[in-house]
């Protein structure tokens, strides 16, 4: 009978320390999940899942992270196709201007951005003028508005959809594009019917990647617009003022409302993956 070789012990080893690893990082992610819900009564949920207040909270998190997502995937999937194909002088730097929300701390971008849209600053005051103008409203102004809340969200987690988005048009060859020109198409035909549907994969995961880090964002957003409170603040708010019992029903339920809209996502996701192959 052959002895197993010395190379194959060693990697059997190697395989079970990489399995020990891995699992110790999947426990680390999922035991404070599963004590979450297992501290969490089932009358506690239903109360939470009846508040008016924190339905209020979980739509207008949903729909602000969603509307900031598709507002500044405008500007912000040309820039990673000109970051992914063209060569410029400060390139390197534009790059490092797009990954400085995800280092700055957030309540430090939060001040930052209030210093540009509150009602003193160039910005504020010209938004002011406009909104008192068409809404007859005096006084108004952008902080603790839905545009102030989808604003701090979108700070934060633009750089997902810009990354991702600069991959995938990375990723697709540029002689695709050539060809489509050299056949008579414009450059804007060629994105739109080369470059642009050949990266859409990435393109999708970075939209999903900024609107869940939107969602998720705390720091930022309670600096600029405290009301109306998105999730995050309110479970913050009823942590400070009455506590853990009072927070962590809500928060189990927004990590629930969370978790079913990420998997029907990748459900569709996977669905037209499979249709097209």
């Amino acid at each position: 009978m052959r002895k197993p070789s010395s190379a194959g012990a060693s990697f059997g080893w190697f395989q079970l320390l990489l399995m020990a690893l891995s699992g110790f990082v999947l426990l680390f992610i999922v035991a404070p999940l599963v004590s979450l819900y297992l501290n969490t009564s089932s009358a506690d949920l239903a109360s939470a899942a009846g508040d008016p207040e924190v339905l209020g909270s979980i739509w207008l998190t949903l729909w602000v992270s969603m509307a900031g997502t598709l507002v500044f995937a405008v500007g912000a999937i040309p820039l990673a196709y000109l970051l992914a194909r063209k060569r410029f002088r400060f390139k390197g730097l534009v790059s490092g201007i797009v990954d400085l929300p995800i280092v700055i701390p957030h309540s430090a971008a939060g001040i930052a951005l209030l210093g540009v849209i509150a009602r003193n600053s160039a910005l504020g005051r010209s938004v002011a003028f406009a909104g008192e103008a068409l809404l007859g409203a005096k006084g108004w102004s952008l902080v603790c508005t839905p545009v102030a809340v989808a604003l701090a969200m979108a700070f934060v987690s633009v750089p997902f959809l810009v990354n991702a988005a600069r991959d995938g048009f990375a990723a697709v060859s540029e002689r695709l594009e050539r060809v489509a020109m050299n056949l008579g198409a414009s450059p804007a035909r060629a994105f739109f019917t080369v470059a642009l549907p050949l990266a859409w994969r990435p393109i999708l995961s970075g939209l999903v990647l900024m609107w869940a880090r939107g969602m998720s964002e705390f720091g930022a957003v309670v600096i600029v617009a405290y009301h109306p409170m998105i999730a995050p603040v309110l479970i913050y708010e009823r942590f400070a003022a009455f506590g853990l019992r009072y927070a962590r029903p809500v928060a189990a339920l927004f990590i629930v409302v969370c978790l079913v809209v990420f998997v029907l996502l990748r459900l569709l996701a996977g669905r037209e993956r499979h249709a097209k192959a």
